[in-house]
């Protein structure tokens, strides 16, 4: 409904000024229509010239010494708020010029959207609400001390490196240039929040900020944070205290989690003014913060700092949009490989040994269980036969204690040890789950129980024993003991150790960013000034890799791509609405009307404290109107799908077992009316198993037994309209809290020997040095290409002429000698060819001959295989296809492991159950030519 401008005076912008603390009544602060005297233009007016005297202006909000700190221009409802852009610029000048005072800071509204302009110094820019009466003499106080931060001097005690230097520098000058939005990549362990706070420090001694804000994504990194800014910038007064809940507003540093934050701009008890931060860092800035939290961001609207460690080609594209950054060029980055290339280094580099055991290549089965640990089983009672899991189930549907102990023993074996050379140095063991973190603290104290318990330790968020002052992590950092920290994604990320020297990742990781901020755990260098008699040097640290995630990121460099992640709020007003729109194409208005009535129902409760639905005022009022709902078409369920589905991502107090439950009903009637019966019959048979695993023996849930066992008879769903959808929603979606309690089968408990299946990194000349597979081979033809411009047999193999055996033997017997120590066994295992000859190799290296890998050779030959046999099935094909990755893997069969697991998955009979006799032979020939 359109308002006048009185009215839009009245009902909206008084109350808004009132929110923001301002007293309406009370002349020393607020004064209405402020007269503003104009001089009267000398020499005679054209006729019919207007031309007034005088100006009101609609709101003037004073100091406490009087003097005008804002003016306030008012449009009504149906005019574009820019409207009174020119008009509020002309009275802010005016009353300087009669009162000679400041000039005041610039305000124009339409009631729905409300502009800021910092005259002379910055472009107009949307804000959420008004300022307090502290926050616009905060700006004035800023505006008339500000110096020029080009100059400002940056404290290098705080942040003193040359690359820290240049992204203060960045910032500063883009601040200068009137930019709001940077966005700093650095690899993890480079001293972002140092660099942040030395910013911090320059900007408030410029009097360009007083008031920041640092945000973090936990607990942990909030108290990192906390004790970094109390010894950088100890005089600067820090939010929170220890035991303070509440928002305080006379301190100058804040740093808080997003869920705090989002709280605190949500309750209005609390009151905190969007205009209260000056300048807002967001650590760790990632896809995490577009939903829920991106609205704290909305909401203060400050100038904005990211920072990431994840490297840049990584960045997700709405990382770059949210900083107004373009893809790919962040405000500055400073990358891993540039800290550890620096000399001397600013990062510690490290070294990665695999290690994997027999149960985790080969799995759990009769086959891999050992005849002694099978007489066990039998005596438990067990059929060995039913004991069967693959590798990757571990920690997962099974755990077993021997696979766990081997870990550990092969940890404090290969562990970088202290000075003693007797304890492991300080370490993080990334596990699958916290159960698994509980069996791996077990495993260490009763494997080494002189240490009393003491040695490892569980570190997980929802302990409160972690934090504080004393706490786990607390110790973990500043104590001899625990050793080892381990840990279920608390430790993934951010926690700032300089003495970590081993990771251990004993589970695997898919996501590409994760993974190296895992790894940055470990990569900080030792304060020389603040020595631990634990840690006294440090050259790098050593990663134990058990799941392969080196090899996975390999082939899959930026990891599992991950799909974006709509919140299911907003999935079920998009189901909903899908629902309407199939039902006005099948003309059911009963159902049409139905659903509009539950998705007006929504819409009324979406959290109107949220600054994301405040300033979809104007959307959202057209809703109100019933007119928009009589016949709704096309164009209305455009506006619904664009403009009010994407708010519901603010939701979030809500029964989500509930919701989700609901969205299933909904999906699965939307799937009756479009007559899709297949989707229809798979959606119900996933809501019967559902509401089957309710627990009867919850009250609450025996009170609906009738319901549930109805539910389970087909004859039910035959019948079921949109009555029975809705009572099931009722009835039945307020206890799906309770199922997911007695759901999921309950994890297999083995305690079988295991033993190691591979461990392995590449070791070379006499001192047994280590170094990667890649970084090995680029070393060797490095060498071999320097060699070549002076060493006349490598000059005539790369010319192609004829080499003798004598010149090759001396060939070897020079590469043998020289680092990095080249052999034929190691260039075998190092280009994964175990036939290809010395001189082949070299002749690969200088790039005249191919050299195909074993695993190409592999795939050649199986290619070849399909293509003289072209009748082959779907499922031959399958069989096929696992043994060629078999083969790759393990370099060999037997005819008998072609009817074990895993070509069991295939057919139970294994290969006899999927080829004839014949094929058969054909095909341990082609694997026995293969392994030869």
């Amino acid at each position: 409904m359109t308002k006048s401008e009185s009215e839009t005076r009245s009902e909206l912008i008084d109350q808004q000024l009132a929110l923001s603390g301002w007293n309406l009544k009370d002349s020393t602060q607020v004064v209405e229509e402020f007269g503003i005297s104009l001089t009267v233009p000398e020499g005679p007016r054209e006729p019919g010239a207007p031309y007034e005297a005088h100006q009101f202006c609609d709101y003037v909000l004073l100091s406490k010494s009087g003097k005008p700190l804002a003016v306030v221009e008012v449009k009504k409802t149906s005019r574009e708020a820019a409207v009174g852009r020119e008009q509020a610029k002309q009275y802010c000048y005016n009353i300087q010029k009669q009162l000679g005072c400041e000039l005041p800071f610039c305000f124009y509204t339409n009631g729905k959207e409300l502009f800021f302009w910092d005259l002379e110094n910055a472009p107009p820019r949307k804000v959420v609400g008004f300022p307090t009466r502290d926050d616009l003499e905060r700006f004035a106080y800023l505006r008339r001390n500000r110096r020029p931060l080009t100059g400002e001097l940056i404290d290098t005690s705080i942040a003193g490196r040359d690359y820290q230097i240049r992204a203060i520098r960045s910032v500063l000058e883009g601040i200068e240039q009137k930019k709001r939005d940077f966005l700093l990549v650095m690899a993890t362990g480079t001293g972002k929040t140092r660099t942040c706070i030395a910013m911090v420090d320059a900007l408030m001694r410029a009097r360009h900020a007083e008031k920041v804000l640092f945000l973090v994504d936990r607990i942990a990194l909030r108290e990192q944070a906390l004790a970094a800014f109390k010894e950088h910038m100890p005089n600067e007064p820090r939010w929170p205290h220890v035991g303070e809940k509440l928002i305080a507003k006379d301190r100058r540093v804040y740093v808080a989690t997003y869920p705090t934050m989002l709280n605190i701009i949500r309750d209005p008890t609390q009151q905190l003014s969007p205009h209260f931060f000056d300048f807002i860092v967001v650590d760790e800035s990632h896809r995490s913060i577009y939903n829920t939290f991106g609205e704290v961001l909305d909401y203060f609207k400050s100038i904005t700092l990211g920072l990431t460690a994840t490297p840049t080609d990584i960045i997700d594209h709405n990382t770059f949009q949210l900083f107004q950054c373009e893809d790919g060029i962040p405000t500055f980055a400073y990358t891993y490989e540039e800290a550890i290339d620096n000399v001397p280094p600013y990062l510690c580099d490290f070294q990665v040994m695999k290690i994997q055991t027999k149960f985790q290549m080969e799995g759990i089965s009769k086959r891999t269980i050992s005849l002694e640990d099978q007489k066990k089983l039998i005596l438990q009672g067990k059929e060995i036969e039913e004991v069967n899991f693959e590798g990757t189930q571990l920690e997962k549907q099974v755990t077993n204690k021997g696979t766990n102990t081997l870990i550990v023993r092969e940890f404090m074996e290969e562990a970088i040890k202290d000075s003693n050379g007797v304890l492991p140095g300080k370490t993080i063991f990334f596990c699958v789950t916290k159960d698994h973190a509980r069996r791996i603290e077990e495993i260490f104290d009763r494997l080494h129980p002189q240490y009393h318990g003491e040695l490892a330790k569980v570190l997980v968020s929802d302990d409160p024993r972690v934090y504080g002052k004393g706490g786990l992590l607390d110790q973990f950092t500043n104590n001899d003991m625990p050793r080892i920290a381990i840990s279920v994604g608390m430790l993934d990320t951010g926690i700032d150790v300089r003495e970590i020297v081993n990771l251990v990742f004993a589970k695997p990781v898919y996501s590409y960013t994760k993974f190296w901020q895992m790894i940055g755990r470990g990569t900080r260098l030792l304060e020389a000034a603040h020595p631990k008699p634990w840690c006294l040097e440090k050259d790098g640290f050593l990663i134990l890799d058990c799941w392969d995630n080196f090899d996975y990121f390999k082939l899959s460099p930026k990891g599992r791509e991950l799909k974006a992640q709509t919140p299911l709020p907003v999935r079920l007003v998009g189901l909903r609405l899908d629902k309407i729109e199939s039902a006005i194409d099948r003309t059911r208005a009963d159902i049409v009307e139905r659903e509009i009535t539950k998705l007006r129902l929504q819409i009324g409760l979406l959290p109107k404290d949220s600054v994301v639905i405040r300033e979809a005022a104007a959307e959202l009022a057209r809703l109100e109107d019933d007119t928009f709902w009589i016949r709704v078409g096309l164009d209305q369920l455009a506006f619904l799908r664009t403009e009010i589905k994407p708010l519901f991502r603010t939701v979030s107090n809500a029964d989500f077992k509930a919701m989700r439950f609901e969205r299933d009903v909904l999906e699965y009637s939307l799937a009756v009316i479009n007559e899709d019966k297949e989707k229809a019959e798979t959606l119900r048979e996933g809501m019967v198993e559902q509401i089957s695993e309710l627990p009867l023996s919850v009250s609450f849930v025996k009170q609906e037994e009738a319901l549930i066992r109805a539910v389970q008879n087909s004859h039910y769903w035959a019948k079921a309209d949109e009555d029975a959808f809705d009572h099931l929603i009722t009835r039945l979606g307020p206890l799906m809290k309770f199922r997911e309690q007695n759901a999921g089968a309950e994890q297999i408990h083995l305690d079988l020997v295991d033993e190691l299946y591979k461990k392995e990194w590449v070791e070379f000349g006499p001192q047994h040095e280590a170094a990667s597979i890649t970084r090995y081979r680029e070393m060797v033809e490095a060498l071999i290409m320097e060699l070549t411009e002076h060493n006349p047999v490598l000059q005539k193999i790369k010319n192609g002429s004829w080499v003798s055996e004598v010149e090759i033997h001396n060939l070897t017997e020079l590469l043998y000698e020289v680092h990095p120590h080249i052999t034929e066994n190691l260039l075998r295992q190092v280009y994964k060819n175990r036939k290809a000859r010395f001189i082949q190799f070299i002749r690969h290296i200088l790039r005249i001959e191919v050299l195909r890998s074993f695993p190409d050779e592999v795939s050649a030959a199986f290619d070849q295989f399909i293509r003289d046999n072209t009748t082959l099935s779907r499922q031959q094909m399958e069989f096929l296809n696992l043994l060629k990755a078999y083969i790759i893997e393990r370099e060999k069969v037997e005819k008998k492991d072609l009817i074990n697991a895993p070509f069991t998955v295939i057919h139970p009979q294994g290969i006899r159950g999927v080829f004839s006799p014949g094929e058969i032979n054909d095909i341990l020939q082609l694997t026995e030519r293969l392994a030869a």
